[in-house]
């Protein structure tokens, strides 16, 4: 994603940031013709509702210590209402290291027709610019991703010394993102961590897993190729290794299903058809039905096929995480069969 530069990270500033630089002295010290009246009491908060009074406080003398976003909106306007919370989530991430100022363009006509004169491109909204140390350091337009977004911002910690978004909130964020089935922003969060962290196992095992969500089994088994070797045997990446092991096992298992379950209803001890009917029953997202019948099998006849069903319960377990509720539930009885 290539953002609209203000100011350039090699120095070079833009019209925007030549103009917008007017707004402070040789000194760097605001100054009173920035935006008019001065003097705004300010918010002490990293989110705030700012003004045309407040503006030269609450952004510019802000930036001094800490980059500030400032999100350009109007009520009209209603790619700014899916952008705000997003800003919004980032920042609180953020750990106090970046500030949010939101200001509303139709209450402070004259603050924004001021920047528009001295080149912000206010005429297109939502718009975002960062500033840091007085000065327009970048800006994008438009409700990006939210991954999108973590990046512009970890490059704006990154060139304000502050070393960038902690990689454990990218995971966090990625994470919740695949719990929602959100598997391409999942997938750009953990990409975006590998870049920070490259060796960071929850990024290559989650970035695997986003990519079977996406039915992109090939790209999964290339990423899962190229985890580092000092984390190849880690337990997120060996649990993304067999979800896809057993979501292309399940895959051909899944297309027998309805024969196997004739199979068990002619003969309940054939261990064989229940084995191949769990390894379906995962594949089609059914956990505690699957682990079900792995069970069954145990009861029947523990050391079936060299301990067979137990194996790969082991292995589901693996797969679905061990924080998972179906493996949680699946774990206490099998435990329970085991030590009975």
């Amino acid at each position: 994603m290539e953002y609209i530069i203000g100011q350039s990270r090699t120095g070079r500033g833009g019209a925007a940031a030549d103009a917008v630089g007017g707004l402070v002295d040789e000194s760097g010290v605001p100054t009173a013709a920035a935006v008019g009246a001065a003097g705004g009491g300010g918010d002490a908060g990293l989110i705030v509702d700012g003004t045309q009074d407040s503006f030269m406080q609450d952004v510019l003398e802000a930036s001094r210590s800490l980059p500030v976003l400032v999100d350009f909106w109007a009520s009209w306007c209603g790619p700014c209402r899916q952008l705000t919370p997003v800003l919004e989530k980032i920042v609180r991430s953020a750990g106090g290291r970046v500030k949010l100022v939101k200001i509303d363009i139709d209450a402070n006509r004259a603050l924004a027709q001021q920047l528009t004169q001295v080149g912000l491109p206010l005429q297109s909204i939502p718009l975002v610019a960062a500033f840091w140390k007085g000065q327009i350091l970048d800006l994008f337009q438009g409700a990006l991703p939210e991954s999108e977004i973590r990046r512009f911002v970890e490059g704006l910690l990154k060139e304000a010394g502050g070393g960038g978004m902690p990689s454990a909130d990218l995971i966090a964020a990625a994470r919740a993102a695949l719990e929602a089935n959100s598997a391409e922003e999942a997938a750009g969060l953990f990409s975006q961590t590998i870049e920070i962290e490259p060796e960071n196992p929850a990024a290559w095992g989650g970035l695997a897993r986003a990519l079977i969500l996406m039915g992109d089994e090939d790209a999964a088994e290339g990423v899962l190729a190229d985890v580092p070797a000092k984390i190849a045997d880690h337990a997120e990446v060996t649990g993304a290794r067999a979800a896809l092991e057993l979501k292309r096992e399940g895959r051909k298992a899944a297309e027998a299903a309805e024969g196997l379950r004739r199979r068990l209803a002619a003969n309940p001890a054939d261990h064989e058809a229940r084995y191949e009917l769990a390894a379906a029953l995962n594949a089609a997202g059914k956990r505690q039905e699957a682990a079900d019948e792995l069970l069954a099998i145990m009861r029947q006849d523990r050391a079936w096929n060299d301990d067979a069903a137990r194996l790969q319960l082991i292995r589901l377990f693996d797969s679905w995480g061990h924080d998972d509720p179906a493996t949680l539930q699946a774990r206490r009885r099998m435990s329970s069969l085991l030590f009975s």
